[in-house]
């Protein structure tokens, strides 16, 4: 299974909008928590889990989102596809399915991301892996000065 936006839509009227997201499930998540970074382009990379799915939607702002497909986590390889999904808060919800590396990079300087995890913390801790934020690089092509 590769990562999936369900797609949000939304209904206006004279009191105002409802959006939603329909088509998503998230009978699995335990727990959810929230980041704003203090400056624009900030990576948050890599993060990967063999067990834990995740769920992202961007709550104000714009990020580059991105995941990879870790088929060794002691031994990953650099030449796997970057799934990049460019999200506002009407992108929808990111699926990131288990054996995956995710990492976000917010592209302005009002911003909040939220995750939604399937294990509690104290699991989730125990299927952490952490690799440097340039291992994977799509960052490079938002803010080239970097990694300099």
């Amino acid at each position: 299974m590769e990562p999936i936006i369900f797609e949000s839509k939304s209904n206006s009227d004279h009191r105002g909008t409802v959006s939603f997201t329909n088509d998503l499930n998230l009978n699995k998540v335990v727990r959810t928590y929230k980041v704003i970074n203090k400056q624009a382009r900030t990576v948050r990379a890599w993060h990967g889990h063999k067990i834990e799915e995740k769920w992202i939607s961007v709550e104000d702002g714009e990020f580059l989102v991105c995941a990879v497909k870790v088929e060794d986590f002691e031994n990953p390889s650099k030449d796997q596809e970057v799934f990049k999904f460019n999200m506002t808060p009407d992108s929808g919800i990111l699926y990131i399915p288990k054996n995956y590396a995710n990492g976000a990079m917010n592209l302005t300087a009002n911003n909040t991301i939220r995750y939604f995890s399937s294990l509690p913390l104290e699991e989730s801790i125990d299927d952490d892996y952490r690799f440097e934020s340039d291992f994977w690089n799509p960052w490079e092509e938002f803010n080239p000065n970097l990694y300099e």
